[in-house]
């Protein structure tokens, strides 16, 4: 376990000092819960709300001077659902919704209960007329194509096209403290037997010549969450090889994941494991930086 330290002897309210400046990041760099800095600091004459502007500036500053320092695009806000260590149940316009596991870098909740069994059902009977051989974004061209990595079959919503999508799509807006018009519509995706999609970011990578055109259209992706439909019999997980995690396919419950810059530092990779009996249905939510129309 990480042990407290104390803070520098410099007093607090010296915005500039660079001893408290270090003695924060260093905290924040050996997993010391902001509960407990905040603590210390507050302990040191700080007021509470000042306490945590100060620690969100001068992490932030560190962020940006490493990204500066080592090449990286800057950090961008993105979606938070949750702070660390925070409650394990979320009331979400009017609907219960649990933490079952939350990583910090690379950022990933997993929710349970996050749809209803009826609206799952719902949503895999309004998409599977109109599924097709899924795609993906060409960033050379800017066009959707097959890709040999997703073998599944999919179909896009437009935002708010049905009275099921405009209700989760206000749900996921409300619990990612995320504007409705930042998202694109609902995808449904059906895996098969064998079906998989190979890890994978999701944002647009700035070094293709397609992603100009896309970006002009709200901007960078900054987070997706992916709701799942059914239960497959085996398989189907999403997975997250740089964090060494899986989130099972369960029925009604989803996984975020959020990506402040499109740069592999994000930690982000992810894919669909293949199906290995049954099929599985997913919803895939995608937020944008602005608005997406």
């Amino acid at each position: 376990m990480a042990r407290m330290t104390t803070p520098a002897r410099a007093p607090i309210g010296h915005e500039d000092d660079p001893a408290l400046r270090e003695w924060v990041v260093a905290q924040a760099v050996a997993g010391i819960a902001p509960e407990q800095v905040l603590a210390a600091l507050c302990e040191r004459g700080l007021a509470q709300q000042a306490a945590i502007e100060y620690v969100e500036q001068v992490l932030r500053g560190h962020v940006e001077s490493h990204a500066r320092d080592n090449g990286l695009p800057l950090p961008a806000t993105v979606p938070a659902p949750i702070d660390s260590n925070g409650p394990s149940a979320l009331v979400v316009e009017g609907r219960k919704v649990h933490v079952l596991a939350s990583l910090l870098h690379p950022r990933v909740v997993v929710f349970g209960g996050f749809l209803s069994n009826a609206e799952c059902d719902e949503l895999v009977a309004t998409a599977r007329p109109r599924l097709r051989r899924s795609s993906t974004l060409d960033l050379q061209t800017g066009e959707d194509t097959a890709h040999e990595h997703r073998t599944s079959q999919g179909m896009a919503f437009q935002r708010g096209q049905t009275p099921l999508c405009a209700r989760i799509e206000r749900r996921i807006a409300t619990l990612l403290d995320w504007p409705v018009e930042n998202g694109e519509g609902l995808q449904v995706l059906r895996y098969g037997v064998g079906a998989e999609y190979r890890p994978h970011y999701d944002y647009f990578d700035p070094a293709f010549p397609g992603t100009a055109a896309t970006l002009r259209r709200g901007g960078q992706r900054v987070a997706s969450l992916v709701m799942y439909l059914n239960t497959p019999a085996r398989g189907g997980a999403t997975v997250f090889p740089d964090a060494h995690f899986e989130a099972a396919a369960v029925k009604g419950n989803a996984v975020f994941f959020s990506y402040d810059r499109p740069h592999p530092v994000t930690a982000s990779l992810h894919g669909g494991a293949p199906v290995l009996e049954g099929e599985k249905w997913i919803a895939t939510k995608w937020l944008r930086a602005g608005r997406h129309d």
